[in-house]
This record gives structure tokens, sequence and C-alpha cells, in this order.
């Protein structure tokens, strides 16, 4: 029975490259055409996929809708969490998740640091858009019309001298963000906290969250902050992968080295 299964489902990878005929799924199944013709038949029954008027097979919409409804049901939160404890526990500083929605970026998880200094955020309030380092990183990853848009119409507080000066300024942020795939702020929203981050993608590639490490100058300087990049990243593509659903553990509490 389970080679029949994993028979079943190495045909739906093969029709993701396109319709094929019962003679080409016969062949890259290495069976005889009675088998995969059974074996499409169980899954034409089920909507997997579909018998085109050329008598070849497709994905069939079924798939798709199923797709869609466990796309809708994930909740990158939960998923995230046991990855954002990890790395606190690794590196003991604030780490925060953030996602975007209706053009504002919001803290929907915060594992808090092992010191007593602690940040002001809070679960569920809106993150300073112009300056974090999550917000860049879920700003750069829209349209370019978009985030050209939305870029010119926020406004652009002067919350330290390193904040976010207008428009032109952070748009050629986000273009770097864009392209380097992380994003700092350092000193941007309170001139004694930086902040480096990372984005967590769906299975589109598009960003879909994205989490950070924050910590005041007190503990770590800016320099020692940015020692922990690949780290940050390593989570943040641990998080993708599980997302999209190839899972992987949580990051080790260990040390890690950049490879």
């Amino acid at each position: 029975m389970s080679q029949t299964v994993d028979r079943a489902l190495s045909i739906l990878p093969l029709l993701a490259e396109g319709p094929a005929n019962l003679e080409q799924v016969a062949d890259r199944l290495g069976v005889h055409k009675s088998t995969a013709l059974r074996l499409l038949r169980t899954l034409h029954e089920h909507g997997m996929v579909y018998r085109q008027a050329d008598q070849r097979y497709r994905l069939g919409a079924r798939l798709f809708a199923l797709a869609q409804q466990a796309a809708e049901n994930l909740d990158v939160r939960e998923i995230a969490h046991p990855h954002l404890v990890a790395l606190n526990e690794t590196c003991g500083h604030t780490v925060h998740l953030a996602v975007l929605e209706e053009n504002e970026v919001l803290y929907i998880d915060k594992v808090e640091s092992r010191y007593p200094v602690r940040m002001y955020s809070r679960i569920g309030k809106p993150v300073a858009i112009t300056v974090a380092a999550v917000a860049k990183l879920l700003l750069a990853d829209l349209p370019g019309p978009e985030r050209r848009a939305l870029a010119e119409k926020l406004d652009y507080p002067r919350y330290t001298p390193r904040s976010t000066p207008d428009a032109t300024a952070f748009l050629a942020e986000l273009a770097t963000v864009r392209a380097q795939g992380w994003a700092t702020d350092l000193g941007g929203h309170e001139e004694s906290i930086n902040c480096v981050g990372a984005p967590v993608r769906g299975t589109d590639g598009r960003v879909v969250a994205a989490m950070s490490v924050s910590a005041p100058n007190v503990v770590v300087t800016a320099e020692e902050l940015l020692t922990l990049l690949p780290l940050v990243r390593r989570t943040a593509d641990a998080i993708s992968r599980e997302y999209s659903g190839t899972a992987v553990p949580p990051p080790s509490a260990g040390p890690v080295q950049e490879a």
C-alpha cells in the first residue's frame, strides 16, 4: 500500500511540470501503463488530476483548492514562535515577529530579553514604519509601484538624527534591503537601540512576515549585534521552510558559526 501511495504522490510533481499523457506518466514512474492508469483514475476521482480532451492529464482544481485552504489556515506566528524562543535562548536579546496589514506593520510576537532592560514594543501595536528593520523588510517586498506610492504617503518623523528623512531616502534603503535580503535599524528610532532583521517567505517566495533581534547599546554595540546576522537569517530561513511545508527543527540553542 505504501508503494502505491508513493507512486500516486510521485505523479503530482510530474504534472506540475505540465500536462502529460499515460505513457509519459508510466515511463516516469517506471511502471506498466495499466498501473499508471489505475493511479491516475484514483487521483482523478478525488479531483487531484484532470484528464483533458487530448487525453493528457494535468493537476486538478481540487488540489489547488486544498492548497489555498491550507495556506489560509497557516498561522505564521504559531510556526515561528519555537524558532524565536530558540534564537532568544541563544543570544539573550529581544526577538520580534511582524506582519504587514493594511499599510501598517504590526508586531505579532515578541520574546523578551533576558536582561532587565525592556523595549517599549507591544504585540498588536504598529511599529515605526519608516525606521524599523521589520518594516523595511516587509515594504521592500512590495511591487515597485505600490512601494513608491506608499513611501510617498508616509510621514517621516525625525525620531533621532539617524531616522530616515524622506521618501527618496526611504525608497533607496528599501532597494538595498530588497537586494541584500536583510535590514537594520541602527539608532533610527531610539538612539540607544539597534536591530537586525530577516524576512520570512511563503511558498511563492514573497515575504509573509519579518523577524528581528534588538538590543540596547548598554548591552551590545551595533557592531556586536551585527555579528548575529547569520544566525538571524538562518532562523528566518528555517521558519520559511517550515511555513512553506518543508519541516525543519528550530535552530540550535548552542553557538552557531557562519558557514
